[in-house]
């Protein structure tokens, strides 16, 4: 063995031990809830664009430049039935787990369209309940979100543990990763403090035997003391036995008698004297033992929640206690991967660490910059042209199916009041009709995203755009939100969630923003292809260029005038492994059904509204409330070239950016005849080009809008946000408008 040395030294194929983490808490806790800690043994299986991918606990984890460096290591020698019974028992189910194990696929398999998806009461973290009926028991199941730890470093960590420790669940299922066991168990350590009952279910089980390594489950869980299900969740492999155990559970047929991990003998003399301290002060529902561990590790909310609930005096036995001893954190974790190494002993055959395997193959080419950023170009355009080139068609099918569907219907309005068949004809079917037009372009968008994100490309995708996010103080992660903003810019606002350091997570959600989403898209396909004809491909691409190199630009800006950063870098690049349909599906109908609820509620309400006031009082356009409000702004259209009823629609698309569609066609009376074909008389190329320009990067949706003040939680940064968006798309607009004139288009 030789003389220790930080990681950033050693080679690709290199093997060794880690040595020691200089980095603080924060950044320990999260390193060894990756796998990565001291003691632990590592491959160094590649270093590319400034990164280091390292193969540890059965996983690989990329790491920044600067989290490696604080990393020591010691270099090795590689040789050394129909009807059903009646309910007649109800359990609460908590699914936990950390990323990239399947627990979705389970949570989807288990419940189906059962399942409701909302945030977190005063968050914005997806909240997933489902139901699952077995015989006589009905499992209400609860998706916790995914965490490599239970500390209170992340919004993830926090709702997890809190719901664990404060709805108190009947019962934890705990997802592992049979390929990356030992790093999946760190979670079952905290999870076990936590005094829950516990049923564990050893997932992928077949990438870990693609590997080389077989999971003995009868072994494991004799070792932990807690029933051990194994799995193939995406084949639907072990799902009715996992069930089976909860049933029992329900039927106290179960017995659970866990094998709890101990802080390492050298400072367990310490915990005790802490947990003596605080055993009789601890609230319910938090347990002595867990709130013990969490002050080791110095969690600021378990410190807190002593200091809040005891007298100064208790306090004060705590405090010298921690102050001598500084390790106690590595004495936890150190203590943790005691446990977990005893608990796989007997019930793990390990690959060996220099074993290159079929991820290793793929990923000496994908994440290769000179590779890795031409291929993502590739994809992404291959995303793009599969979306439009298939889902253009069947818009149009689709727009011209409700046509149909409003020439069939005119006739039986005859008699009706003139305001009644304007309401139904132009303002539900020319308005919210045109809107749902959009779902074969959205269902071919989202289920391709769902194929990349299953089969584990898109963090990979992140990896190679690292160096490029960094011209803009970023790094790779924010390149997961912002390619999710192509789809809708809701999730990409909560998707920056992932972002650890508040810095790179505000100047992430500043320019999300102009990330065009499939709604923007479908307009500017929709508009372009009215106006520009066999044109209209070249147009559309260049305007979302146009987006791309203005998102830059502000992002440039900012972090060299106002944000200047340095930003870390620690991702897992999960195992490559065949997509799930079960899985894509759901995300897909999720989605979907999202949006036509969305058409469904508030964007047919808007066109009812757009249509009442462009009709009220006296039935004519030109002579309505809408018509008085777009004329008193429509000089602000002048040097765009657009009238009062385009500005009116760019307006209205602060609703949803789909309205934008339904207002042009409530305003212009399109009818029966489809707004495609009334376009061209109604818009110039010169002021189409300046509509989409603004369109394509003003001021997002409400819902966008919503999400993004909380996520900021700043007044200055969300204003900031707003105001460089109008300033940008105006000028934009204006810009657009005079060079299309200049061209004589």
């Amino acid at each position: 063995m030789t003389p220790a040395e930080t990681i950033i030294h050693l080679h690709e194929g290199d093997q060794g031990i880690i040595a020691a983490i200089d980095g603080g808490a924060a950044l320990t806790s999260r390193l060894a809830g990756m796998g990565i800690v001291t003691g632990a043994r590592f491959r160094i299986a590649q270093m590319s664009g400034g990164l280091i991918v390292v193969q540890v606990s059965g996983t690989r984890i990329a790491l920044g430049r600067g989290e490696a460096s604080k990393i020591s290591v010691y270099k090795i020698d590689p040789e050394d039935a129909v009807c059903r019974p009646q309910i007649e028992k109800e359990i609460s189910v908590a699914l936990v787990g950390q990323p990239n194990v399947g627990k979705s696929t389970l949570f989807n398999i288990l419940t189906g369209l059962s399942q409701h998806v909302g945030n977190w009461p005063g968050k914005t973290v997806e909240k997933k309940e489902g139901e699952h009926r077995s015989d006589h028991v009905l499992i209400r199941m609860v998706d916790l979100p995914g965490t490599y730890s239970l500390t209170s470093f992340s919004e993830e960590e926090r709702i997890t543990r809190n719901y664990l420790i404060q709805e108190k669940p009947d019962l934890v299922v705990l997802v592992l990763n049979a390929a990356a066991l030992e790093r999946s168990l760190y979670l079952l350590s905290e999870v076990l403090l936590l005094d829950r009952p516990v049923i564990v279910a050893v997932n992928m089980l077949d990438v870990a035997a693609d590997q080389g390594t077989q999971v003995d489950s009868r072994a494991l869980s004799d070792a932990l003391g807690v029933p051990v299900v194994p799995m193939v969740a995406k084949r639907n492999s072990g799902i009715r036995e996992l069930v089976d155990k909860i049933v029992a559970f329900a039927d106290e047929t179960l017995t659970i008698r866990p094998n709890r991990p101990q802080v390492s003998a050298d400072h367990y003399a310490i915990y005790e004297e802490i947990l003596s301290v605080i055993r009789p002060l601890v609230p319910e529902p938090f347990t002595p033992e867990w709130t013990a561990v969490k002050i080791m590790e110095g969690d600021p909310e378990a410190s807190a929640l002593i200091e809040n609930h005891t007298d100064a005096s208790a306090w004060q036995k705590i405090e010298p206690l921690l102050s001598k001893h500084e390790d106690a954190l590595h004495a936890v974790v150190n203590g943790r991967y005691d446990w977990i190494e005893k608990m796989t002993r007997a019930a793990v055959n390990r690959f060996r660490m220099g074993q290159v395997v079929l991820t290793d193959r793929i990923d000496h080419i994908l994440t290769r910059p000179i590779f890795g950023i031409p291929i993502l170009l590739l994809v992404m355009g291959l995303v793009f042209f599969l979306t439009y080139s298939v889902g253009v068609p069947l818009q149009e099918w689709m727009a011209g199916g409700i046509d149909r569907f409003g020439r069939w219907l005119s006739p039986s309005l005859d008699g009706a009041p003139p305001w009644v068949s304007g309401l139904i004809i132009d303002g539900a079917i020319g308005g919210a009709g045109s809107v749902l037009t959009f779902l074969p372009i959205l269902l071919i968008f989202f289920a391709i995203m769902a194929f990349l994100e299953d089969v584990g490309y898109m963090a990979r995708a992140a990896f190679v755009m690292d160096r490029i996010m960094h011209l803009v103080g970023l790094h790779g992660k924010s390149f997961i939100p912002m390619c999710l903003g192509f789809g809708c810019n809701v999730p990409a606002v909560l998707g920056a969630r992932i972002i650890e350091t508040r810095k790179a997570r505000m100047i992430t959600l500043l320019l999300i923003p102009f990330v065009p989403c499939t709604a923007r898209l479908a307009v500017l396909t929709l508009v372009s292809a009215a106006i520009f004809g066999s044109a209209a491909a070249y147009v559309s691409w260049s305007i979302l260029a146009l987006n791309i190199a203005v998102l830059g630009l502000a992002g440039i800006f900012v972090n060299n005038a106002l944000w200047k950063q340095d930003a870390p870098f620690i991702m897992e690049l999960p195992i490559y492994h065949r997509p799930d349909v079960r899985t894509i599906v759901m995300a897909v109908w999720s989605r979907l059904l999202a949006f036509i609820r969305k058409a469904g509620t508030v964007i047919l309400a808007v066109s009812v509204i757009i249509w009442a006031l462009s009709y009220f009082p006296g039935g004519a356009v030109e002579e309505s409330w809408l018509a008085a409000l777009g004329r008193f702004i429509e000089p602000l259209g002048t040097p765009l070239g657009l009238d009062w009823k385009m500005i009116t629609a760019l307006l209205t698309g602060l609703v949803a950016k789909e309205t934008v569609v339904a207002t042009l066609g409530v305003l212009y009376s399109v009818g029966s005849e489809g707004l495609t074909a009334v376009l061209p008389t109604i818009m110039s190329k010169a002021s189409a080009a300046a509509f989409l320009v603004v369109m394509m990067l003003f001021i997002p949706c409400v819902a966008t809008i919503a999400v993004l003040k909380k996520e900021m939680n700043s007044n200055k940064w969300f204003t900031g946000a707003i105001v460089l968006t109008l300033v940008v798309s105006y000028t934009g607009g204006i810009a657009a408008y005079q060079l299309v004139k200049f061209l004589g288009l």
